[in-house]
């Protein structure tokens, strides 16, 4: 847990915050720079055939040490940070041997991780908790899954009497703005199946996700001084908060949970003269989902013969509901499930509400289940994991590993 730990820590400090306004691949320099990092490390441990291409997609292989003719398994963590918040001088704080109450993460700031706010705290009594400074994000999502990689194979390379069949690693860019398999060579990576290691708190494994959309609005008003407006003016602000009105209140991110869908306003800016409004629209379900598009196009309809034709909308579909390509081969989520009650960890099989870089690889061709990292509140000032949910994450990974090379699956 110590290596682990350390190796965390160090990926943490490298800035890899990714950019959705930026049309490179990756969609900035310093994820370029992490991936190459990353690549010498592999190589520094011993994989074999590590490459880092100009998109800043990094694979490695862990040769076979056995005769039994075995799947490829493969193991995917995404490299950059959300954008959501800044992802630039963390400064992780460790609390070991969590009693409960409030954590204070910046006295000046006077903020804290408290349970009363975070009720699952409470499940990580004794447990060394490691968080944010309160000032940026922490980048457990997807630092710790790259750190249980690289742990696990490391782990493996050290300990030979262990048979394994092959293993390919695999390090995306980009997957917070949903491009992380835009680049990813399937059949160089070369691997039968894999598993994102992308989720959670301990025990979650997920192979359903969203149907996802993203919705960019633009409303073109007129602006004419207020004091000779009527009948002349047409305020694009007014037009984007009545068509936010128009859709479900009881549909938005902090109103859903489980299998519901929702509609949620990433980003608005504007003044009278024209207003941007990004959407994302989610729903597990593929009827539900056109049904949301649909009311999403109703709306722009209905307000462009209210206001002169003033709204363009642009819907584009970002992934689907990776379930109808994992059920085929259930037996690959039946796997980590063993894993992980060997384990003793009591498995969580619920459906991600979000997406990995697996949902869109699972239609390429490479099936791709998801399992926990062991964190908590991605995205923000309150992330935090625990050295102890992220050990059994890297001893998940070597459980599933064992386990292929015990009882090959058909």
């Amino acid at each position: 847990m110590e290596k682990l730990v350390e190796r965390f820590l160090r990926y943490v400090k490298a800035e890899t915050t990714s950019d959705e306004s930026s049309i490179s691949v990756p969609s900035t320099d310093a994820q370029l720079r992490f991936s190459r990092t990353l690549a010498d490390e592999l190589d520094e441990i011993g994989m074999s055939n590590v490459t880092v291409d100009t998109n800043g997609y990094v694979m490695a292989t862990l040769p076979s040490n056995t005769h039994k003719k075995l799947p490829v398994i493969g193991f995917i963590a995404h490299m950059d940070t959300s954008p959501d918040m800044s992802g630039k001088d963390v400064n992780p704080k460790i609390f070991e041997n969590y009693q409960g109450g409030p954590l204070i993460l910046s006295s000046e700031n006077n903020i804290e991780l408290s349970p009363v706010d975070f009720p699952e705290l409470n499940d990580n009594i004794g447990k060394t908790i490691i968080a944010t400074d309160g000032t940026t994000l922490l980048g457990a999502d997807n630092k710790a899954g790259i750190a249980e990689i690289v742990t696990a194979m490391e782990y493996l390379i050290n300990n030979q009497d262990i048979l394994h069949g092959e293993i390919k690693v695999g390090f995306t860019p980009d997957e917070e703005i949903g491009r992380g398999a835009d680049h990813f060579d399937v059949e160089k990576f070369g691997a039968d199946f894999a598993y994102t290691v992308d989720g959670g708190p301990v025990g979650e494994l997920e192979y359903e996700n969203f149907n996802a959309a993203t919705a960019k609005i633009t409303i073109q008003g007129r602006n004419v001084h207020p004091g000779s407006a009527k009948n002349k003016m047409i305020n694009s602000l007014i037009i984007a908060q009545e068509l936010n009105g128009m859709l479900p209140v009881d549909q938005r991110p902090e109103h859903t949970e489980g299998y519901e869908g929702f509609f949620h306003l990433m980003r608005i800016d504007g003044t009278v003269e024209k207003t941007e409004m990004v959407y994302i629209i989610r729903d597990h379900f593929m009827d539900k989902f056109e049904e949301k598009k649909m009311l999403m196009e109703k709306t722009a309809d209905f307000l462009n013969l209210k206001y002169e034709n003033a709204v363009r909308l642009e819907i584009k579909d970002s992934y689907y509901n990776m379930k109808e390509k994992i059920e085929p081969v259930l037996e690959i989520v039946d796997l980590a499930k063993e894993a992980m009650e060997n384990l003793e960890i009591e498995v969580d099989i619920k459906p991600v509400r979000g997406g990995t870089d697996g949902s869109r690889l699972s239609y390429m061709g490479l099936p791709c289940p998801n399992i926990f990292t062991g964190g908590y509140n991605f995205h923000g000032r309150y992330e935090y994991i625990t050295a102890e949910g992220m050990e059994l994450a890297c001893r998940t990974i070597l459980e599933i590993i064992m386990l292929a090379e015990k009882r090959p699956l058909a």
